[in-house]
């Protein structure tokens, strides 16, 4: 945004398959952003998804491995809807049946009453239908981004080792089963202590876990064979390459490992931003720089 502006707007035409479109995206000093397609407002951005695919490498991408489970949750998350668009509503049905269950249980404070426990088996069977389908789906894409991560991962950093991926569920059994017999605990806490916002990502090399064994370089690594994997599943699902988006990821690798990252990456559009100079290797068709606020080349 503009020193000084209220707002700023991205706006970029897509052309797929022949069908174009227009994306536009206000982002907001204050308030919300907003997006819309085709002069539509769109709710979620995860809605563009069919309509701009991208896959986006950014120097904060650390946070997959040094952070919680969260950033690893989204990280699944974001890929299988970009793979299989129709996982959006299964996405969005598991926010609103936990979403609606936690504010229950808060309303209960402890008490179990007939009519919070008729309520309670409304949103259990909401919260473990769609959780048991996100589940599952994630479950899959984890077994579908293994091989091409632990081969990224291997050609980065030249280690034998690969990466190992492994999704880890909060319960045993079915979800159904597993919210039952953790509802009197679930009503003490007034909060949902099982299901899929409560899975993770375990991610390690060699035996090793990546998040507190493996040195920052070596994490570092890691992020990237994960995004160079969610490229490739996503791709092979769509029928063509997304957009690669890497906004300032060469800044804190070394030369060793950016030249190997620039190897690495696929054919088809990239648009890499940088403060500094080109990554050493890095053969672009266009160059543009902005400076002060305006294109200048």
């Amino acid at each position: 945004m503009r020193t000084g502006a209220s707002a700023a707007v991205v706006r970029i035409e897509t052309v797929d398959a022949g069908r174009s479109a227009l994306v536009e995206i206000e982002i907001a000093g204050s308030g919300r952003d907003q997006v819309f397609r085709n002069r539509q407002r769109v709710a979620r951005a995860a809605d563009l998804a069919e309509t701009a695919r991208c896959t986006v490498f950014t120097p904060d991408d650390l946070v997959l491995v040094k952070g919680g489970p969260q950033e690893r949750r989204e990280y699944l998350d974001d890929v299988a809807v970009a793979a299989r668009p129709r996982l959006t509503a299964t996405r969005q049905a598991v926010e609103r049946a936990l979403r609606q269950r936690n504010v229950l249980l808060r309303q209960a404070a402890g008490r179990s009453s007939p009519e919070v426990l008729a309520t309670l088996d409304v949103w259990d069977a909401q919260l473990a239908d769609a959780g048991s389908a996100l589940t599952a789906a994630r479950a899959e894409l984890v077994a579908e981004l293994e091989p091409s991560a632990s081969a990224a991962y291997g050609r980065l950093t030249g280690a034998d080792g690969g990466l190992d991926l492994t999704y880890r569920r909060s319960y045993e059994g079915s979800l159904a089963d597993a919210l039952a017999a953790s509802r009197a605990e679930d009503l003490r806490r007034a909060i949902t202590t099982v299901g899929p916002h409560r899975d993770d990502l375990e991610v390690a090399s060699g035996g090793l876990d990546a998040r507190s064994r493996l040195s920052q370089g070596r994490q570092r690594c890691v992020t990237l064979a994960l995004r160079l994997a969610a490229h490739t599943v996503v791709g092979a699902h769509a029928g063509s390459a997304p957009v690669l988006l890497l906004d300032d990821a060469f800044s804190e690798l070394d030369d060793v490992t950016a030249t190997a990252l620039l190897r690495e990456l696929p054919t088809g559009q990239a648009i890499l931003t940088t403060a500094g100079s080109l990554p050493r290797g890095a053969v672009p068709d266009a160059v543009v720089t902005v400076r002060d606020g305006r294109i200048v080349t």
